[in-house]
C-alpha cells in the first residue's frame, strides 16, 4: 500500500434536465482520491442545503464516455448526436435526475485520474485489512 496519497478536484456546471422546462445549470464538484482509487465522487450543490454526493466507479465514468453504461443507481452514456455531451442519470428512492454535462471535462479528469493511480494499479493504493475493519465497523446488526 502506498501512503503519499492525492486527491484531485475538479468544479463543473451539470445541467439538469426536466420535461418542459428550460435546463438548470447546477454546480458539481468532482474529486478522486487515492484512498479510495476505484471510486470518484460527484458533489452536487443543492442550493442552501448543502451538497449531495453520488459515489460511482472510474470504470463507470469511463465507459460511460464511450457507451451506454451502468446498471444501477448511477447509470452514464455519451449524448444522442452530440459527442461533446454526456449525459449521467442518478436514482434513488427520493428521487430521479437526468444531467447533461461536458464530455471534454469529464475526460480531462480521468485522464487526471489515470496520471495518479494507472487502471489496474488500484490494489497498490488499498490496505484490504483497512478496509474490511472500515466496512465491518459501519454495519448495522
Amino acid at each position: 500500500m502506498r501512503n503519499d496519497h492525492v486527491t484531485l478536484r475538479s468544479s463543473a456546471v451539470f445541467d439538469l434536465l426536466a420535461p418542459r422546462t428550460p435546463a438548470v445549470p447546477v454546480q458539481v464538484v468532482l474529486r478522486y482520491d487515492t484512498r479510495n482509487p476505484y471510486a470518484i465522487v460527484a458533489a452536487f450543490r443543492t442550493g442552501r442545503a448543502g451538497w449531495v454526493e453520488w459515489v460511482f466507479s472510474r470504470d463507470l465514468l469511463a465507459d460511460g464516455l464511450i457507451a451506454d453504461a451502468g446498471e444501477g443507481d448511477v447509470r452514464i452514456r455519451p449524448g444522442s448526436g452530440d459527442p461533446e455531451i454526456v449525459m449521467m442519470e442518478l436514482s434513488s428512492p427520493s428521487g430521479h435526475a437526468v444531467f447533461e454535462a461536458n464530455a471534454q471535462r469529464l475526460a480531462e479528469f480521468l485522464d487526471a485520474s489515470y496520471d495518479v493511480v494507472l487502471p489496474g494499479n488500484e490494489t497498490l493504493w488499498m490496505n484490504v485489512d483497512d478496509a474490511l475493519d472500515q466496512m465491518i465497523a459501519n454495519e448495522t446488526p
